[in-house]
């Protein structure tokens, strides 16, 4: 969950006044397990997240007239990735993937 939004009452389904104001007892400690070398050894860190990319995108930044960019905006959620895939596609891509500067200008 994105940190600058709050989370819902519904989205959570639980009474956050609630949680918050409980304070954890030393009877309720009793009931968690403790730790053995086999946990330990079973364990795995996990870092969360999406995985790395093979093909990372990189942001840059684009001028485009105004119009051009509601006409995009204008298809709907994913308008900039369908915008990326129709640039990849164009006639200026090379078998490297890399745009060819020279050819490009000459033609």
């Amino acid at each position: 969950m994105n940190a600058s939004k709050r989370a819902s009452r519904r989205y959570l389904k639980s009474d956050l006044v609630r949680v918050d104001a409980h304070a954890v007892k030393r009877s309720e400690y009793r009931e968690l397990p403790e730790l053995t070398e086999d946990m330990i050894a079973r364990a795995t860190v996990s870092r969360g997240g999406r995985p790395r990319s093979a093909n990372p995108r990189r942001s840059i930044s684009l001028r485009l007239p105004a119009d051009v960019i509601e006409r995009w905006r204008a298809t709907g959620p994913g308008w900039q990735t369908r915008m990326a895939e129709k640039l990849s596609k164009g006639p200026m891509r090379t078998g490297s993937g890399r745009r060819d500067s020279v050819s490009a200008r000459r033609a």
